[in-house]
């Protein structure tokens, strides 16, 4: 195995390697040899989890609305609104 070295400041020039179907410029020297991997096979789903993905995502959808409108209750009470209001005045007042 080489490594290619290069002084600071100088470019780096791709390796071009000859092909026979077209001239192909390697970004990354050497990948062109490296082994190739096989994807896994896609695993079919059954019927009963076809539809698992919609499910959970309108159940997250539902606990973030709901939590949503627990902080919108919460920041609208008045004590919260006076703890605010009273913590930017004390940043502000600040020399």
């Amino acid at each position: 195995m080489s490594l290619n070295h290069h002084t600071p400041g100088e470019a780096v020039q791709p390796v071009r390697q000859a092909s026979e179907e077209a001239d192909v410029l390697e970004i990354y020297p050497g990948a062109s040899m490296a082994p190739r991997v096989k994807p896994r096979p896609r695993r079919r789903l059954t019927g009963s989890e076809a539809g698992m993905a919609t499910a959970e995502y309108a159940i997250a959808t539902l606990a973030a609305v709901g939590f949503a409108g627990l902080l919108v209750f919460i920041l609208r009470s008045d004590e919260v609104r006076g703890f605010l209001l009273n913590l930017i005045r004390t940043a502000l007042a600040l020399p």
